[in-house]
């Protein structure tokens, strides 16, 4: 049994981790609201990880950071604030949470980090400059550490095209956009959270001991294809 520390697992792609990962692991969740479930397996720690002391832990192998934003805006209607805010939400969250729990991780078995990235930073997208920019951030965050912990410490992260979940409910708000958002990717399709999930899963297992530094695009063929 690993000890997790998913942060952002009430909702969206972190909910699907948790529930993923509850039946055979002891998860800690820290999170703004609780998840709509309980288990022995589960920890909840109610707070806001940009304001907010985070817990003491004792045992962690794995960190999942999953806390992110869709702030789609033109960049004359974008303001400093916004790229600010969605900085701090994907990077220093993302710092935060390293930094206060890296030496307990190193002690852990097999101990990995996953973070989020975006396929938009690295196709370019219209309405994406504050989010783009966050997320390559993320990744160049997740280049450095790999760099840094090599010996100690894997880190990667998942950079996924548009997935079902709450965030997204205003881009996949009714049929005709969903079709359109299908039609958009060379293959045929978008991502459901338990997609995703799967590939976090794979990704803190023992089958990934020789991954590290690395960003995995979940695209449906939107960034690698042309058809």
């Amino acid at each position: 049994m690993k000890n997790i520390l998913i942060v952002g697992g009430s909702k969206g792609i972190g909910n699907a981790i948790l529930l993923q990962q509850l039946e055979q692991n002891k998860v800690y969740n820290i999170s703004r609201n609780a998840p709509e479930v309980t288990h022995d397996n589960l920890v909840h720690f109610s707070l806001n990880v940009l304001e907010d002391a985070l817990p003491e832990i004792e045992s962690i192998d794995t960190i999942i950071y999953c806390p992110g934003s869709i702030n789609l805006k033109p960049i004359n209607s974008l303001s400093i604030d916004d790229f600010r805010n969605d900085f701090e939400i994907n990077v220093i969250g993302a710092v935060k949470v390293i930094q206060k729990y890296l030496a307990t991780l190193k002690k852990g078995t097999n101990p990995s980090i996953v973070l989020f990235s975006t396929v938009a930073a690295k196709l370019g997208m219209p309405f994406h400059a504050s989010i783009a920019t966050a997320k390559a951030g993320v990744e160049g965050l997740v280049k450095s550490l790999g760099a840094e912990l090599a010996s100690a410490v894997r880190i990667n992260a998942i950079a996924p095209t548009i997935t079902d979940t709450t965030l997204a409910a205003g881009i996949l708000r009714n049929d005709r956009m969903k079709e359109n958002m299908v039609e958009r990717h060379p293959m045929k399709g978008y991502l459901q959270a338990t997609e995703v999930a799967g590939m976090a899963d794979f990704l803190i297992s023992d089958k990934a001991k020789s991954i590290s530094g690395q960003v995995f695009e979940m695209d449906y063929g939107i960034v690698s294809f042309k058809i």
